[in-house]
């Protein structure tokens, strides 16, 4: 049974706490309060939960456990891969590739290069949001220092081709970075990269933790002050209650995906199916074979974001709009900008794990009203 409240349709931003994630944090909150680099028996409590999440983490990655890192969240693992990659490589060059659909902390990242004097190339993507890998590949250059690509896109859930272009980085020797916010948990992410940046509460994890994963031999140099914590590649107090937690609900959730995500890929195969049928100037972005079982994005014409998701919300869903982390901001989603597609009216839903079939039937039948009740109060009618 579904841990999210009815209605709750933005797991895409946040999965609702796993019980996994509960039961471990509790009890790790009792055992794992000390500091894990002292050598007394409490201390060395804490250290043993550590490196027990940290093994369960790579066990799920397929990665060592001492090339796993836990981080404060997602956006630091992503901001300390991208600058730590490219400080370790200056002597190789200063160009930075990156795509054009990347979450905002990687472009971010790719933005401070610039302003201090780096060189970013930014691949453009097709309709569906994907990248093309042989622009990708025949962007690295001799100079260049790094690689990004995420493994599925965040608004609309397409899957990218990570292993064509970890491929091409391998043979032109850049190390690639990948964003698996998305992915981890849900799907297999396709290996050859060379680190890999997560957030736990994507997969029913607490919040407040991210993985950082360093792949051996993978050039890399703190773009922070030394500090002794996790390896000297993150610095400050580790939060091993919740690292403990984290890794609990990953692997809680990765086996319960194995059966529940052909579930939610088939109620999201009926919302790209059923909203064009019943709301007239509708546009379902986002590929529909090659994505995650969880997404589906459309946009409306003649209606405005935010009002449609406070009707929704009025209507008890939730659900999110545009680009999920600059939605407040009143800009255009850069996601679709970049697909060239309706970027107004856009409505992300995202499915948690259990979500029920009926609350996708009430959402399918409540929408076209909203909708239209939006768009008669603008002053619009359609055919």
């Amino acid at each position: 049974m579904s841990s999210a409240p009815e209605g709750y349709f933005d797991a895409a931003s946040t999965e609702p706490l796993h019980p996994a994630a509960r039961s471990t944090l509790l009890e790790a909150l009792d055992g794992g309060w000390a500091d894990p680099a002292r050598l007394y028996g409490s201390a060395r409590r804490a250290r043993m939960l550590l490196d027990a999440a940290r093994a369960q983490v790579a066990e799920v990655l397929g990665v060592r456990p001492d090339e796993v890192f836990f981080t404060s969240s997602g956006t630091q693992a992503v901001h300390l891969a991208v600058l730590g990659g490219l400080r370790a490589r200056r002597r190789a060059g200063r160009h930075l590739v990156v795509s054009e659909v990347e979450h905002s902390s990687v472009l971010h990242a790719a933005e401070l290069h610039e302003r201090e004097g780096g060189e970013v190339t930014r691949i453009g993507v097709d309709e569906f949001g994907r990248v093309d890998a042989e622009a990708f590949a025949a962007a690295l250059r001799p100079d260049t220092a790094l690689a990004c690509l995420q493994s599925a896109n965040h608004e609309v859930g397409t899957l990218q081709p990570v292993a064509e272009v970890a491929e091409a980085c391998r043979a032109a020797r850049v190390p690639l970075m990948v964003d698996a916010a998305q992915s981890v948990g849900r799907v297999e992410v396709p290996g050859g990269w060379s680190m890999l940046a997560a957030s736990a509460h994507k997969w029913g994890g607490p919040a407040g933790v991210g993985v950082l994963v360093i792949r051996k031999n993978t050039r890399w140099r703190s773009p922070l002050p030394d500090d002794e914590r996790e390896g000297r590649r993150v610095p400050g107090f580790e939060n091993v209650p919740a690292a403990a937690a984290a890794a609990a609900a990953l692997r809680a959730f990765r086996a319960e995906m194995a059966a529940d995500g052909p579930r939610l890929s088939a109620l999201v195969d009926r919302i790209r199916r059923t909203v064009p049928e019943t709301v007239p100037d509708v546009q379902v972005v986002g590929d529909p074979v090659r994505r995650l079982p969880h997404i589906v994005t459309f946009s409306c014409l003649y209606v405005q974001g935010e009002a449609l998701l406070t009707e929704l919300d009025r209507l008890g869903f939730a659900v999110s709009s545009g680009s999920s982390c600059t939605a407040d901001t009143l800009r255009p989603s850069h996601v679709l900008e970049a697909m060239r597609v309706i970027t107004h009216g856009n409505v992300r839903v995202s499915l948690p794990r259990g979500v029920q079939s009926t609350e996708v039937d009430r959402f399918l039948a409540v929408l076209p009203d909203a909708v239209s009740r939006l768009r008669r109060g603008a002053g619009m009618t359609t055919a």
